[in-house]
């Protein structure tokens, strides 16, 4: 049996229990013999994942859930291996399942063909919809569903306490989730989702890429002021509102006006 790496009490974070980088941050939450996973990564680590829980001595069928964050490739591929091995359900936002359910390869980012991107996405069911103020229970601890669109349309983050499991929101460097039209992204619904997290009261953010880190509103503000530049594009921008400098241009244009 392995020594448990607890990053926080009742909380492990597979990558750091390995002591290497299996993919994204997948949380085993547990409480007396019960526990969930969030989000499972790629399906070529399932099995290493697996073996990983079963040798921190975690009974495999007492796994309550696997819960998705989000339905993109890095973070659900594995889902359909990993809910056959462990004989339990998945957990997702109802948008989020039906890319799930499918094996949608577009809108989960497994297809990229300008970047050479093929990878597959086996079909899942989805047993459990959730969605904002849900409770899903763990033994005595229960994890709040938070709906923080934004990276996608079915981003979720989970309150447990004084942590937040908060998915592709922010990073520890103030980077954010890939914003993309195509992906379901909406700059003012990830503005208002980084808004949430700056004003609420938790104390740690655990999020899906990356190193665990104390909420910092300083840090988020920047990242919001950031992120609001985004609503103003320069060049035709899908996930903008308003393109300002075209509106300049083409006055321009009618008044003849010339560089300076």
């Amino acid at each position: 049996m392995l020594t448990r790496k607890e990053l926080f009490p009742n909380v492990i974070e597979l990558n750091f229990q390995a002591g290497h980088i299996i993919g994204c941050n997948i949380y085993l939450v547990f409480d007396q013999d019960e526990w969930v996973l969030i989000d499972i990564g790629y399906q070529e680590s399932v099995e290493e994942i697996i073996d990983l829980i079963r040798e921190l001595d975690f009974p495999l069928s007492k796994c309550k859930t696997i819960i998705a964050t989000h339905a993109d490739v890095d973070h659900g591929q594995g889902l359909a291996l990993a809910k056959q091995m462990l004989k339990t359900t998945v957990t997702a936002h109802p948008a989020a399942a039906k890319l799930l359910e499918v094996g949608d390869r577009l809108k989960t980012f497994a297809e990229i063909e300008a970047q050479g991107i093929h990878l597959d996405m086996p079909p899942v069911a989805v047993e459990n919809h959730v969605n904002d103020g849900d409770i899903i229970k763990v033994g005595k601890l229960e994890l709040q569903v938070w709906c923080t669109p934004g990276h996608t349309d079915s981003q979720l983050a989970f309150r447990m306490g004084d942590l937040l499991f908060s998915g592709d929101n922010i990073y520890r460097d103030g980077g954010v989730g890939a914003i993309d039209a195509h992906h379901g992204s909406d700059i003012r619904g990830f503005i208002k989702s980084l808004e949430r997290i700056r004003d609420s009261d938790v104390t740690w953010l655990l999020p899906s890429h990356g190193p665990a880190f104390r909420r910092d509103p300083v840090m988020l503000n920047r990242t919001i002021d950031r992120v609001k530049t985004y609503l103003h594009m320069s060049d035709f921008g899908t996930c903008a509102v308003d393109w300002p400098l075209m509106d300049q241009w083409e006055e321009e244009i009618a008044q003849s006006i010339f560089p300076k």
